[in-house]
C-alpha cells in the first residue's frame, strides 16, 4: 500500500482563519483526506507525526523573533511550503506596525510593554524563507486553496484567476462603486478571488486579495485620488489589509509624494 503524502498545517501571526476555511471545506475534506495524511494541524486534531512532511501551509505572519526561527526549521521539515493568507504574503492588517513605531503602540495598549517580544515589523513568510507558492485573501477563498493542494499533489500549475475584482463585480452585476456612488475602490488593482463582496454591498474594495501580478500602480492613483472622501482615505485604503506588499507600498508611496507636492 503507498504511503500517504503528509501534510502539516502551521499558524504564525494571524486570527486562524485561513485554516478554518480549510476546515470549511467540510465534504470535500473528507475526501482530500483520503488522499492525505494530516500529519500536523493543531487546529485541527491532537494526534501530531513527526517530520519530514511532504507539503506545509503556513497562515500568518512573523511578527516575533521564535517566529523567525520557527519558521527555519519549519521549510527544513517541509518539501513544499506554501503561504495562505494575506498576512503570510504581505504581513497583513499587523503591518501597519511596518509604517509606525511598534513600542508606541505597545506602550498604549499593555501596562507593562516590556514584557514583549516582538520584531518591529510585520513581515511575509518569503522574506525569512523560500515559498514555494503564495494564496492570496483574508481570508483565502478556500475553493482556491483546495486547488492549490490538490493541483500540487498532482504536480501541475494551479488554475488560479489572472484578472482584477472589477471582472467579479460585473459577473455579479454589481454597479461600479466608484462610478455610481463616487466611492474610492481598490477593485481595479486588485487580484480576484473574495467574489466581490464589497462592492456588492456598497463599499469600495480595500485589496484583501493583494495586487494584481505584474501591477504598475501609477496610472490608478489619479483615479483614485480623485474619488478620496477625506484627506488621507486613499494612504489607508492602500495600507489596511495588504499594505506591505510591494506594489501597494509603491502606490501609497505615490499618493503621500502627490500630496506633498501639492501641500
Amino acid at each position: 500500500m503507498t504511503q500517504k503524502p503528509k501534510v502539516a498545517v502551521y499558524k504564525f501571526s494571524s486570527c486562524d482563519g485561513c485554516q478554518l476555511q480549510l476546515l470549511n471545506l467540510e465534504d470535500e475534506l473528507i475526501e482530500l483526506s483520503g488522499a492525505i495524511e494530516i500529519a500536523f494541524f493543531l487546529e485541527a486534531r491532537r494526534q501530531v507525526q513527526p517530520p519530514p512532511y511532504a507539503m506545509g501551509i503556513v497562515e500568518g505572519s512573523v511578527t516575533t523573533p521564535e517566529e523567525a526561527e520557527r519558521i527555519q526549521q519549519i521549510r527544513r521539515d517541509c518539501k513544499t511550503l506554501i503561504a495562505i493568507g494575506t498576512c503570510a504574503t504581505a504581513g497583513g492588517v499587523q503591518a501597519l506596525r511596518n509604517f509606525a513605531d511598534v513600542q508606541e503602540y505597545a506602550r498604549a495598549v499593555y501596562a507593562h510593554p516590556e514584557y514583549l517580544q516582538t520584531l518591529a515589523t510585520s513581515t511575509p513568510i518569503s522574506a525569512h524563507v523560500k515559498v514555494d507558492l503564495e494564496l492570496w485573501g483574508c481570508p483565502v477563498n478556500k475553493h482556491q486553496l483546495l486547488e492549490v493542494v490538490t493541483a500540487l499533489l498532482q504536480q501541475r500549475k494551479p488554475a488560479l484567476p489572472q484578472y482584477s475584482v472589477c471582472l467579479e463585480c460585473k459577473r455579479r452585476g454589481t454597479n461600479c462603486v466608484t462610478v455610481a456612488s463616487g466611492i474610492a475602490c481598490l477593485g481595479p488593482i486588485t487580484q480576484a478571488g473574495c467574489g466581490a463582496i464589497c462592492p456588492a454591498y456598497g463599499r469600495g474594495c480595500y485589496g484583501c486579495f493583494g495586487p494584481l501580478h505584474n501591477l504598475d500602480p501609477k496610472p490608478f492613483i489619479p483615479v483614485l485620488m480623485a474619488h478620496e472622501r477625506f484627506p488621507g482615505e486613499a494612504v489607508r485604503l492602500l495600507r489596511t489589509i495588504s499594505g506591505a506588499a510591494p506594489a501597494f507600498e509603491q502606490a501609497a508611496n505615490l499618493v503621500l509624494a502627490e500630496e506633498e507636492a501639492h501641500a
